[in-house]
């Protein structure tokens, strides 16, 4: 679908009235700097923004443009040989750039709840999908083995699973790759966390189903009051549900604002080239 009508519904929301108060910021990024390899090449330069509870914001960007490093060092989970230089990370009041691995552990899962791309590469072939979400929960909570399946049962129906029962006690190869996406949301929604980032989390599914999860993330965001950062290459998914984009290039944060005037009006040249390859 053009990108014109993934925003229809997205502008009628926009002319809604504001509320007065706006919603408490949950991540913000200042001057976020990442180097990589032996000369430390600085490879992210100085980037800002921020998320509000119950906003969507989309980091858009081609290959190599950064958005992923960006997104790992938001999460702490820069590959060897990365390294963020400079900037600060913000979660709520928390800096994250001072935790040690142990205290990044108890943020993860908790406070950020992360879906990647491929969940083949995420969800443990030997053990069913129910049971390892009931073991997330009872790590999360400290409930008993009832408690948790009963909560796993609960998160597989909120992102759309139905006969959750029969879901629970597949393996991860019976499920289709929309259903095996859906779980890894409902895993990473089982802390009850302030910050969701989905990094690529629909590029490898069909359009049909690709649309079917951006509007449940959509809607998880909605109504838990998550803030949602939205990782992708195609400003086709940001017009689906974002309500800012931020556009990156070559390390740069070359354009940011609300989505529906960024695509109605773009400003830099690589945005509107971003803006015709998702015609």
């Amino acid at each position: 679908m053009p990108v014109a009508g993934h925003l229809a519904a997205r502008e009628r929301g926009a002319r809604e009235p504001a509320s007065a108060e706006q919603p408490a910021e949950v991540l913000r990024v200042e001057d976020l700097r990442v180097t990589v390899g032996a000369g430390r090449t600085e490879a992210v330069h100085g980037v800002s923004f921020a998320i509000r509870r119950g906003q969507t914001v989309g980091l858009v960007g081609e290959s190599g443009s950064g958005k992923t490093l960006t997104c790992r060092a938001v999460l702490g989970l820069l590959a060897r040989g990365c390294e963020r230089s400079a900037g600060r990370i913000d979660l709520g009041g928390t800096d994250l750039t001072g935790l040690s691995r142990r205290e990044w552990d108890a943020v993860r899962g908790t406070r950020i709840g992360i879906v990647f791309q491929d969940p083949a590469s995420y969800l443990n072939p030997s053990i069913t999908v129910g049971r390892q979400l009931s073991e997330t929960v009872r790590v999360h909570t400290g409930v008993g083995r009832a408690a948790a399946r009963a909560r796993a049962l609960e998160l597989f129906a909120a992102v759309g699973l139905r006969d959750a029962d029969t879901v629970y006690r597949r393996y991860p190869h019976e499920l289709s790759g929309g259903m095996a996406q859906r779980v890894l949301i409902a895993i990473a929604i089982s802390g009850d966390p302030d910050l969701l980032v989905a990094d690529e989390a629909t590029s490898s599914l069909d359009a049909l189903v690709q649309a079917e999860v951006l509007e449940l993330l959509r809607t998880l965001t909605e109504e838990r009051g998550l803030a949602l950062l939205l990782v992708t290459h195609d400003l086709a998914v940001v017009a689906e549900v974002c309500d800012e984009v931020l556009v990156l290039y070559r390390g740069e944060l070359v354009e940011q604002g609300p989505t529906a005037d960024i695509v109605a009006a773009p400003q830099h040249a690589h945005t509107r080239a971003l803006l015709e390859a998702s015609r």
